[in-house]
């Protein structure tokens, strides 16, 4: 007996795309089919998502008439409160098999794994999620051992599936190594990695596919199943760019934003002053960002990139949405500590043009531009002819061999954009996302008036 599988992985929020999937999936779709997503459909960064606490996306996947989705680490990243939002709705099955509360048991919602019945062949669909060290504790979640999780998952069910699908939000690596490893899983449909397969792969007799990222393609696997056997008929991934948007899925996101902007408008406090932003340009408001995050540990520097903000804020009341339109990335403050060699080389790279402008895609990061370097107010950075002379920290000039106490971001932290800051130690990461701190330094007049001073002078 033929069935279909039709899968995405790693939409990351582009959902102008999923509403163009919609429409090739309810061309193809018939009674034979199984529609899945293997995580990261929901990232924080939609107003859409983060004004109706993560409601939108089970609207979207429900039209879509998805029968689960594997929970990726940006279903966590808007707090496991929005997770057990979207969960526990119903509508939509979220399952994974590997993560439980921090604090011990289940998710509300979330189930580990789900059997769905399809002309009278059983399958059972178990998921997982990625481990992401510290970032899934601070999302008050909890990563176990994903091998022996399927296992379990696998045991607990013997005797009522008939084919096993293990829905992946674990990258390809791991996919292989389950493959390789659990006889009994049939197919996997993987994301996490943002591959995007020319055809299925099959390993140990387990077929593996995956279909990219940001919604540009849609995954289509056809299967045969004779005595509970599975065998690959043909699989391809469907570039969607051509298509026409499906009208019922706009129509959702439209209705859903409207209700989003009115929830994040309520108005939080009164901006006195215009604090205005630039990738290329030292500015107020990545001034701000470096001095609260210069208070948030004790440290010798505040150091951060302006390019992780969208824009500055013009005077008068602030809001929840405004925050989230300036600071959509989900990155955390943290510490970390460097040679002053390092810090020097960084700062002298915010001179290359080519490095402001250049593609700040990276972990977290949801801007467009790397953009300048911005420091703390302790800090003097003196140059002449766009080369650095001194760099003055608390009174004294930078020592190159001497190891500096840094807060800064996540993404910095790692390499990204500024790779001389890869070379640290001591690392530790907060809870607060970066927007969460500029929302609370910019309700303090004191930091507000500090940020205006350069800290970058021309000698």
């Amino acid at each position: 007996m033929r069935f279909k599988i039709l899968h995405t992985n790693d939409i990351h929020s582009n959902f102008e795309n999923f509403a163009k999937i919609v429409t090739k999936i309810n061309e193809l779709k018939d009674e034979n089919t199984i529609i899945l997503d293997a995580g990261d459909f929901a990232d924080f960064k939609r107003v859409e998502l983060q004004g109706t606490n993560g409601i939108a996306a089970v609207d979207l996947l429900e039209a879509a008439k998805c029968d689960a989705i594997s929970i990726g680490n940006n279903e966590t990243f808007g707090g496991v409160d929005k997770l057990v939002n979207m969960a526990t709705d119903g509508r939509v099955k979220f399952i994974t098999s590997n993560m439980n509360m921090l604090e011990g048991g289940d998710i509300p919602g979330v189930k580990k794994s789900l059997i769905i019945e399809k002309n009278n062949i059983r399958f059972l669909i178990i998921g997982a999620s990625p481990n992401i060290g510290e970032f899934s504790a601070l999302c008050g979640l909890e990563i176990i051992d994903d091998i022996e999780a399927i296992r379990q998952e696998i045991d607990k069910n013997k005797g009522f599936y008939d084919v096993c699908i293990f829905l992946s939000h674990l990258g390809m690596d791991k996919d292989k190594e389950i493959a390789n490893s659990i006889e009994e899983v049939d197919v996997i449909i993987g994301g996490h990695f943002h591959i995007l397969m020319e055809s299925p792969e099959v390993i140990n007799g387990t077929i593996i596919h995956t279909s990219g990222q940001f919604g540009e393609h849609l995954g289509v696997l056809n299967i045969d199943i004779d005595e509970n056997k599975v065998k690959l008929i043909d699989g391809e991934n469907i570039k969607v760019e051509t298509f026409d948007m499906n009208e019922d899925i706009t129509d959702i996101l439209k209705r859903d934003k409207e209700i989003a902007i009115e929830n994040l408008s309520e108005p939080l406090y009164k901006l006195d002053k215009t604090l205005w932003h630039d990738v290329m340009e030292e500015n107020p408001i990545t001034n701000l960002l470096a001095d609260g995050l210069y208070k948030m540990y004790e440290c010798d520097l505040g150091i951060i990139n302006s390019g992780i903000l969208n824009g500055g804020f013009k005077k008068g009341k602030m809001t929840k949405l405004k925050f989230l339109q300036a600071a959509p990335s989900p990155l955390n403050p943290t510490y970390f500590e460097i040679e002053g060699r390092y810090l020097k080389a960084a700062l002298e790279a915010s001179f290359d043009d080519q490095v402001l402008l250049s593609d700040g895609r990276g972990p977290g990061f949801r801007g467009k531009y790397v953009g300048k370097l911005h420091v703390s107010n302790n800090v003097k950075i003196l140059y002449r002819k766009r080369k650095i002379q001194d760099i003055i920290i608390n009174g004294s000039s930078l020592e190159e061999n001497k190891v500096y106490r840094v807060t800064s971001s996540d993404y910095l932290q790692r390499g990204s954009g500024y790779i001389a800051l890869k070379n640290n130690n001591n690392v530790i990461y907060h809870e607060w996302y970066i927007r969460d701190l500029l929302e609370k330094e910019l309700a303090d007049e004191e930091m507000v008036n500090e940020c205006f001073n350069d800290r970058w002078i021309e000698a």
